[in-house]
């Protein structure tokens, strides 16, 4: 493919999980696609230095890595866990030479249903990795999650939310992730995209569609561009009015995906984002 809408799609990782590393980087550069967006656990099994030379040699620029987070424990044992992870996360992303983490807050602590208190000790720790972050030359990317996602993976449900944590930190610190996936349905959305961009805290555009019915545990629900609900454009013009100009990552869970040839996946996500994002 030798398209210039395709210059600023960056895959992430997951979208093709069936994929190794080295598969990743061939694939992508076959396909003339420049950009990626990394996962951790994966990264981790193949090495982070040995994966930011396979990916410096291929010519393929790091976009983001995901993810950091789950900030919301009330034992001290727990938060000091949660603080040194994160830094090994952004430890990891400076390794990658991207300068994007993004952060899933993390759900209600066991027996807990405080989303207030959940969201203040979010605050808290963004106020200790934020700086060490900086020094590193990472942001830190907050990303709201659809509400379904608020008891057990993210007690940040709206890119309001997420603001009201960000906007308490240097913007070069401390941003936003707009996913499509968690945000479709908001019609606060638009007018949060813009107070975000205005503030210079789009670290990070993702896309994904929203399809039904959601399959059992609902996480692996996210669909390929074009089958959902989700309208691509609408958002991507909101964004941009925003001022950013970043990557777009395509950023899909979904089992069925996982299951067929990598390529050709690929060639089908250039496909739809070309015909249903561009």
């Amino acid at each position: 493919m030798n398209d210039e809408r395709l210059a600023r799609l960056s895959l992430n990782q997951e979208t093709i999980k069936q994929w190794s590393l080295p598969e990743l980087a061939e694939g992508c550069v076959k396909a003339g696609i420049g950009q990626v967006g990394l996962w951790r656990a994966p990264v981790q099994a193949y090495g982070v230095e040995r994966t930011a030379r396979l990916l410096s040699g291929a010519g393929l620029t790091v976009t983001s890595l995901c993810r950091g987070g789950f900030l919301t424990a009330l034992d001290p044992a727990g938060r000091a866990a949660a603080l040194d992870d994160n830094r090994r996360a952004i430890d990891e992303a400076a390794a990658l030479t991207t300068d994007t983490l993004v952060l899933v807050s993390g759900g209600l602590p066991p027996g807990s249903r405080d989303l207030y208190g959940a969201r203040e000790r979010v605050a808290e720790a963004l106020a200790e990795l934020a700086p060490y972050a900086a020094e590193r030359g990472v942001r830190l990317a907050i990303e709201p999650l659809h509400p379904m996602f608020a008891s057990d993976r993210c007690v940040v449900s709206t890119l309001a939310q997420a603001l009201d944590l960000a906007e308490r930190f240097p913007a070069e610190q401390v941003g936003v992730v707009v996913d499509t996936y968690h945000v479709w349905w908001d019609d606060r959305a638009p007018a949060q995209i813009a107070r975000a961009g205005a503030g210079g805290r789009i670290h990070s555009f993702q896309l994904a569609d929203w399809i039904t019915p959601l399959p059992a545990g609902v996480l692996l629900g996210r669909g390929q561009l074009g089958e959902g609900s989700v309208d691509f454009r609408t958002l991507r013009a909101e964004v941009e009015a925003a001022g950013f100009d970043g990557p777009i990552e395509v950023e899909i869970f979904n089992e069925t995906l996982w299951a067929r040839d990598g390529a050709e996946v690929l060639a089908e996500v250039a496909e739809r984002y070309m015909q249903h994002a561009c």
